[in-house]
């Protein structure tokens, strides 16, 4: 076989959920680039709308399905519909994700009770529903998108990191469980990445200057800049090839290697 043609997703279907914007639309436009048929989902049709004119523009044939991945009912009505419509999926990027930056004593347990519902319990959800296909076609690709907070803490993240911690783990179990139905299950770990969600981190001050986490992140990573959503792309067609078929339970870190770095001394 061709060196080049094992990245080739040629044939493949692949679902990537909360793709409408960021780091998942990035992830599913390589991944169409690659050959795949890309499937996504949002939470509401207006979200819905601006997903798919977005994807168009880009020459990308997407289907989009409003579906709450935190419902096992919604997700198993998704994934029928994408089997009939596209195929059984062969990739599945877990994507979806919220944070909320409270600190931890002043977090309701119901806001911390969402953001691990629906950055881990949904993964649970989603990975539940595809394998049996997967096992059925005897090869399935899992990506879980974690975090550098499924290594470090940092305050006001508390449910955010917990949740991404557990991503991790729900990694290397998910390659333990079914690693043996030719099924891998890895992650990627962005590091700090310019998006609409970060955007308020990296504001200009009203006196010009860079906003004081900007400033932070900078001077912690090697790279010197955040990293952007296409970054990102490399990694996931490698993770959704046959490329990575030894390769499973294992986290990516595209971080720019600010996990490496005690940081420039003051």
């Amino acid at each position: 076989m061709d060196h080049r043609d094992i990245f080739s997703l040629e044939g493949k279907v692949a679902l990537v959920t909360g793709a409408a914007y960021g780091i998942g639309y990035a992830i599913a436009k390589a991944l169409a680039g690659a050959g795949a048929s890309i499937a996504f989902n949002c939470r509401s049709s207006e979200h819905l709308r601006e997903a798919l004119a977005a994807y168009e523009a880009d020459g990308i044939s997407a289907k989009g399905y409003i579906c709450d991945v935190t419902s096992e009912e919604q997700v198993a009505g998704m994934i029928a519909d994408i089997k009939t419509e596209l195929g059984s999926i062969d990739i599945l990027v877990n994507n979806a994700g919220i944070i909320k930056r409270i600190p931890m004593t002043e977090m309701s347990a119901a806001d911390f009770r969402q953001v691990v519902d629906i950055d881990l319990t949904a993964t649970f959800i989603v990975s539940k529903a595809v394998i049996p296909n997967m096992i059925e076609k005897g090869h399935g690709k899992i990506i879980n998108i974690c975090s550098m907070m499924s290594e470090l803490g940092r305050e006001t993240v508390s449910a955010y990191a917990a949740a991404k911690g557990g991503l991790k783990m729900l990694t290397k179990n998910i390659a333990s469980e079914y690693g043996k139905y030719n099924i891998q299950c890895n992650g990627i770990g962005p590091g700090y990445i310019a998006t609409p969600q970060t955007a308020p981190l990296r504001e200009t001050q009203p006196d010009g200057s860079r906003h004081p986490f900007d400033s932070f992140i900078i001077s912690k990573t090697p790279a010197e800049r955040w990293g952007t959503p296409e970054d990102l792309m490399g990694p996931a067609v490698f993770l959704a090839s046959e490329a990575s078929d030894f390769v499973n339970g294992h986290i990516l870190y595209v971080d720019g290697g600010i996990l490496s770095y005690i940081g420039r001394q003051p």
